[in-house]
């Protein structure tokens, strides 16, 4: 069978080559019943469209965008914050036509995607700065807008007031009358169990971390109360339970715990549970994100609420126009947004027990 071209088409529509083109490549050129005419034409030769890679290579652009997260690959389908980032991200960008690349952190001498998948540009989410994938889009030179990250200069940059929401929460159990308090963080990195000097370590931090653990010791400290901080690997609930029955079951231990989301908060509850205390009478938990989850635990949670929804289409509308600037010439000004949190009190939280130990 002979080879089913543009200009194959164009002899049997009867219109020019071009005309086909811009069928494929240029739909706004066209009519829409002529543009009809052309697809019907090209599918009954088996024609099935222009071929991507040389298209990309005479626009000089791929239609794609990648996503760097955190960790792997299925955390983007398992963590209903990435999942609900993520969604945001993909609704602002549906108008463009832009396709998303999830891009994996981990990678061999061989495939590293951060340097070999095509893109037009980036988002960079929650992600150890010091993780070579980062390095690499950065070398590559592409638009990129930083979520959940140290703000670099001449990078746009998504963040929401960390320190601001867990200063809240923190207040909030110490208005309750707790005195003896946790503090379950996330690591992304480095050391982890229990932290000898939070206040020392919390500044070497990622960026995340760092802000929530200052905002909780913003209020702790001046109230006179010194807490049992513990440092995991990632945002797991898996991590956090086994920590958290050593905890629990300590005899000084604390009545209320500040977690660095709802999803370690999940397995905060879990392991009070093992251990007979009744939330929240016998321990309050507060979380962090207010994501579907937190309102799926029994007790429901209280929580600091971020918008993930504006966070996603902040972060997509910010790469549009780092995107956009280089293409028509204009320099743009890499802006930095930082979106507000509120506290959410709900059911796991009560004043303490008479009698911690007991």
């Amino acid at each position: 069978m002979a080879r089913v071209t543009l200009q194959t088409i164009a002899d049997r529509v009867g219109v020019s080559r071009m005309t086909v083109s811009n069928a494929f490549s240029r739909p706004d050129q066209l009519s829409s019943g002529l543009r009809q005419r052309i697809l019907e034409a090209a599918t009954e030769l088996g024609y099935v469209g222009p071929d991507p890679a040389a298209r990309a290579l005479a626009r000089g652009t791929t239609g794609a965008i990648g996503v760097l997260l955190t960790s792997s690959l299925r955390y983007a389908f398992d963590d209903d914050v990435a999942t609900g980032f993520l969604g945001a991200v993909a609704g602002e960008l549906s108008p463009t036509g832009l396709a998303l690349s999830l891009l994996p952190a981990s990678s061999t001498a061989e495939v590293v995607p951060a340097r070999d998948v095509a893109l037009d540009g980036a988002l960079v989410y929650s992600c150890d700065p010091d993780m070579s994938a980062v390095d690499w889009l950065i070398r590559r030179g592409l638009p990129l807008v930083f979520v959940d990250q140290e703000p670099t200069e001449g990078i746009a940059c998504i963040n929401v007031d960390d320190r601001g929401g867990a200063r809240a929460a923190a207040r909030h159990l110490v208005d309750l009358g707790h005195t003896r308090v946790a503090v379950m963080t996330a690591a992304l990195g480095g050391d982890v169990g229990l932290v000898d000097d939070p206040a020392r370590a919390a500044r070497s931090w990622k960026y995340v971390a760092r802000e929530r653990m200052l905002g909780c010791l913003d209020v702790l400290e001046p109230a006179g109360i010194t807490p049992v901080v513990h440092r995991q690997l990632h945002s797991d609930d898996e991590e956090a339970y086994p920590a958290a029955l050593r905890i629990l079951d300590r005899p000084d231990r604390p009545t209320g715990v500040l977690c660095f989301s709802d999803v370690v908060a999940s397995g905060v509850v879990r392991a009070a549970e093992r251990l007979g205390l009744q939330v929240p009478a016998d321990l309050s938990v507060v979380g962090f994100d207010d994501s579907p989850l937190a309102r799926r635990l029994r007790p429901q949670l209280t929580t600091v609420h971020q918008d993930i929804a504006e966070k996603g289409r902040l972060a997509a509308a910010s790469l549009r126009v780092a995107l956009a600037g280089p293409r028509g010439g204009a320099p743009t000004t890499a802006e930095r947004a930082v979106l507000a949190t509120r506290l959410v009190v709900r059911d796991s939280t009560a004043p303490p027990p008479a009698s911690p130990s007991g």
